[in-house]
């Protein structure tokens, strides 16, 4: 009996080591798409999430300021907005890859 169990301690271990390699293997798998290309592709998407707020917003500032003239300069306080909101937008999506990679690391 006492055989028995062990024999079957054994294939439960043996079991087990072998699912673990196959999901290592599986998360190396699609880690690899992850190349060069991904990084780049990141630098552009974080580059273009403040790009696109700040140029809409000394595009708007420009309009203003030539449809409406004051004391201040809209396109100046509009560019520090877009500025902002871009800034915002690039934090969040960096964030959000972080703890996505965080959680691969974590499964791991």
């Amino acid at each position: 009996m006492d055989k028995k169990v062990f024999r079957e301690k054994e294939q439960e271990d043996f079991r087990n080591r072998v699912s673990s390699s196959e999901a290592r293997k599986l998360r190396a798998q699609r880690k690899r798409e992850r190349s060069i290309w991904f990084g780049l592709g990141m630098f552009g998407m974080v580059g273009w999430s403040v790009a696109v707020p700040t140029i809409i917003g000394i595009a708007l500032g420009i309009w203003i300021d030539r449809r409406w003239p004051g004391r201040f300069s809209w396109t100046l306080m509009l560019l520090f907005a877009g500025l902002a909101l871009g800034c915002l937008i690039a934090y969040q999506w960096v964030n959000r890859e972080r703890k996505t990679i965080e959680r691969e690391r974590r499964d791991e």
